[in-house]
């Protein structure tokens, strides 16, 4: 790694909390393995204290930031501009150097788009299933909605939750895209090999067990269940998936990768893939 010199560009990660964060480990992984004169640290942000970060990072020349929990809609407020696809998903997690301020960006969905081709998995044409409708479901959504999948199925707790989310989505689609359940009523999505994202927080660690779907029969329709968690590793939504005869992925690529579109976005340089998987296994490791 190179030492930091009067010519060493700083990026960082504002959120609350942020000390648990891997995105370091990443970052300055790729700046080694770039030759990058950059360094990246965690900045832990205080409620109320958003918008003196971002003009603090400006005043200070950062080159970038990447943006977690709470901030990623709230940031917005405090951007010059602002990507298509973060505007349409409203969620920005990298910000870029631009003039008099700070582009906003969303490179979790492009990261998981980039996992799942790595995966072998082609959204094109495909129906999805998504668990939840949160931020991150409305996220995924709004992802296939733009990389040609034929329709997605949003199953929640609560109907009505769902029910919103598809429509906001439909709208954006102008047709009838994304359609609404309860959990229970997953019987009536048609098909069998099922693509599943699971974007809930359910199984997360400490809940490693909790599981938005229980059901064996459930599972025995996905074809390929795709769990946004990384840590756990292996979550309990996985083992089910498995066990009814489908393949299991985590969510450890999609961070990986988007931490490459940002270090790409902010550097101009481009990460190979042999680089991309040592870092997925460096992840791995950490986890």
């Amino acid at each position: 790694m190179h030492t930091p010199d009067g010519h060493t560009r700083t990026c960082g990660l504002i959120g609350h909390p942020v000390a648990h964060t891997l995105s370091p480990l990443i970052q300055n992984h790729m700046a080694q393995a770039t030759g990058q004169n950059l360094v990246y640290l965690p900045f832990p942000v205080a409620a109320g204290d958003l918008g003196a970060a971002v003009r603090g990072a400006l005043a200070l020349d950062f080159l970038g930031l990447n943006v977690t929990v709470p901030y990623k809609s709230d940031v917005i407020a405090h951007l010059t501009e602002i990507d298509p696809l973060a505007e349409r998903i409203g969620a920005v997690n990298t910000l870029v150097r631009c003039q008099g301020g700070y582009k906003g960006y969303n490179t979790d969905m492009p990261g998981l788009y980039r996992a799942m081709k790595q995966d072998g998995v082609e959204i094109a044409g495909r129906e999805v299933v998504i668990l939840g409708a949160g931020g991150v479901a409305r996220a995924v959504a709004v992802m296939l909605l733009e990389k040609g999948a034929a329709g997605v199925h949003l199953l929640n707790r609560t109907r009505d939750k769902a029910r919103a989310v598809a429509q906001e989505v439909n709208r954006m689609a102008g047709r009838p895209f994304a359609r609404a359940y309860a959990l229970e009523d997953y019987g009536q999505i048609p098909g069998e090999d099922w693509l599943v994202v699971q974007a809930t927080s359910a199984g997360m660690h400490p809940h490693r067990e909790d599981v938005p779907v229980e059901d064996p029969a459930f599972y025995r329709r996905v074809e390929i269940g795709y769990d946004l968690i990384f840590n756990p590793g292996v979550t309990r939504f996985m083992k089910l998936t498995e066990s009814g005869g489908g393949r299991a992925y985590n969510g450890a690529r999609m961070l990986v990768y988007q931490g490459v579109i940002a270090f790409e976005l902010w550097t101009g340089t481009h990460i190979s893939q042999g680089t991309a998987d040592e870092l997925c296994r460096m992840m791995a490791q950490a986890l």
